[in-house]
């Protein structure tokens, strides 16, 4: 009996060797936009039904809407999903993502895409954490594509290195696939121009300043109607441009008097304030940018701040209306909008 434990454990030793040889070799044989396999078996609907209508429209859901990394308060960190004949692409992946996807009723299996807007963290922390729960879950079983800034290729690569014991574990204890293979991130380099397309969804970018640093602001072309996302930016009439004539434009939003208060409670200094007001739009001038852009709903999200209470819906309202004239939307925590 001894020696049978000892033999079971050196098999199972040699197991999680050679899967944690296969996990590393899956990131280290080539680059990180490399990533990718042939998925087991086709992905199942996450809705079976007899009527093929069933998950047809489209419809964006606000997963979480706070600016900013801290975390408390009635709001979420920043992302969001638009959802397109059951199809999920996941824009931002703020800390929580994974848990405002369920609580929204969607389905994990169902995404397939996630589009990061810059390197910060309130927009990147949870990127490697949702697709591994995808994984956990056993609803990653066809590859996901990841887009991003210059870097996004680096991140997925690191992610799976941090998590290499972890994942060699599971893979010999439940049986599960190398989740390495079936993430594929895309660096986009590019200042503009088209990122992916797909059953009738063109998703293109578009650089902004958010200093010190760029971001990118997504367009997404549906059979239902057209979404622009901001992301982080400062005051840009560019974007209005890049966003003309759109159904839904979704932009950052920040209130100034809002701004002071933060500024006293986290002992910040005058640079602080003016770092913050640069690198955002404010309330006015997001109104400017929706009416040049001609946008046919304006919807504000990444409020900043974002977790002050006294900062009502009518004053965020307010200020976006001297301006802008079109239907205003204060976005909250798992609001849908629906497109078309």
């Amino acid at each position: 009996m001894v020696f049978e434990s000892h033999k079971s454990t050196f098999n199972r030793r040699a197991l999680l060797q050679a899967a944690m040889t296969t996990a590393a070799g899956g990131i280290l044989a080539g680059s990180a936009s490399s990533l990718l396999a042939q998925a087991p078996g086709p992905k199942p609907a996450s809705n079976p039904t007899a009527n093929p209508t069933a998950n047809k429209g489209a419809k964006l859901v606000l997963l979480g809407t706070k600016g900013g990394p801290r975390v408390g308060g009635t709001r979420s960190n920043p992302a969001n999903a638009l959802v397109v004949d059951g199809k999920v692409y996941v824009i931002d992946a703020g800390m929580g993502v994974t848990a405002q996807i369920v609580k929204a009723g969607l389905n994990l299996g169902d995404i397939r895409a996630i589009f990061i807007s810059h390197m910060h963290s309130d927009h990147e922390l949870e990127f490697g954490n949702l697709v591994y729960n995808i994984w956990a879950a056993g609803a990653l079983r066809t590859p996901v594509d990841a887009y991003g800034p210059v870097g996004i290729e680096a991140m997925a690569a690191d992610f799976w290195r941090l998590n290499r014991m972890d994942i060699a574990t599971r893979m010999v204890d439940e049986g599960k696939v190398d989740p390495a293979t079936l993430l594929r991130a895309h660096d986009f380099a590019a200042k503009q121009g088209p990122v992916m397309a797909e059953g009738g969804v063109k998703v293109s970018a578009f650089t902004t300043p958010h200093p010190p640093i760029e971001n990118l602001a997504y367009r997404f072309e549906t059979p239902y109607g057209s979404v622009v996302y901001s992301g982080d930016t400062a005051y840009n009439p560019a974007l209005a441009d890049f966003a003309r004539d759109v159904d839904v434009l979704v932009h950052e939003v920040l209130y100034v008097p809002g701004v002071d208060r933060l500024v006293q409670r986290a002992n910040g200094t005058p640079a602080f304030r003016n770092h913050l007001i640069e690198s955002h739009t404010t309330a006015e001038q997001v109104g400017q940018i929706a009416t040049r852009a001609r946008a046919k709903k304006l919807v504000l999200s990444h409020f900043v701040p974002g977790d002050m209470d006294w900062i009502t819906d009518a004053m965020w309202r307010e200020e976006v209306a001297k301006h802008y004239k079109g239907e205003i939307v204060v976005g909250r925590d798992l609001m849908e909008i629906p497109l078309g």
